[in-house]
């Protein structure tokens, strides 16, 4: 048996700011004889380029490939969680090991709940959502598919492991990096709880004697 942490608090951060923000008024001072106009979106959102973010004051082009760089991670991060609910919706399915089906239920339900609490992150920073997987992650499905039995655990094993490696090292990287504070924000929230996950699968490849390559 795994243990799992809730993952109700995953990327709550990013919507829960990010709804505020659409709602926050600026406040007169008292004594006031006129309001001050309520802050634009783009103030709103930490958006590169407005006054107090962290790109105020760059040229263009440096504020334009740093916002792509989160709006980047936003798209890979949701393709990547819709190939690991395929992937373990095929596990469902094909997998004659109880741990692994245990391992893949999960998955589904985490990375599903991942992507449609990330959709609101999308829309607000201009990201075109996906509409699935990548084309190289479809290849690996691909590739899932033809197989059965301990095949598949293995191969199912090793894929997931990959693809969640690929996902600490863009957390990572986002939460340090980052800057759109609300996104940076949940990428330092939400990277231990991915650490215990690819932790959890280390440890079911250990069972399995499925022997896992490090991208590092």
């Amino acid at each position: 048996m795994f243990s799992w942490r809730s993952s109700k608090g995953v990327l709550l951060m990013a919507v829960s700011v990010l709804w505020a923000a659409g709602v926050t008024a600026a406040q007169t001072p008292s004594g006031s004889a006129q309001q001050q106009p309520p802050p634009t979106q783009q103030q709103q959102m930490g958006q590169p380029g407005a006054p107090g973010s962290p790109t105020a004051g760059l040229p263009d082009a440096a504020q334009n490939n740093q916002a792509y760089a989160d709006q980047a991670f936003v798209h890979d991060t949701m393709e990547g969680d819709y190939a690991q609910v395929q992937m373990s919706q095929l596990a469902e399915q094909k997998s004659a090991s109880a741990d692994v089906k245990q391992f893949s239920q999960k998955m589904v339900q985490i990375h599903t709940e991942l992507n449609s609490q990330l959709e609101p992150a999308a829309k607000q920073l201009g990201v075109s959502e996906p509409k699935g997987p990548s084309k190289k992650q479809k290849k690996e499905l691909d590739r899932l598919e033809a197989l059965s039995g301990p095949d598949f655990d293995t191969a199912y094993i090793q894929a997931m492991a990959r693809q969640q490696e690929h996902d600490l090292k863009e957390f990572r990287t986002e939460a340090k990096s980052g800057q759109y504070p609300n996104v940076q924000q949940a990428a330092k929230q939400d990277e231990p709880v991915l650490t215990e996950h690819y932790q959890v699968l280390q440890k079911l490849a250990q069972v399995h004697n499925v022997a896992l390559e490090s991208q590092k």
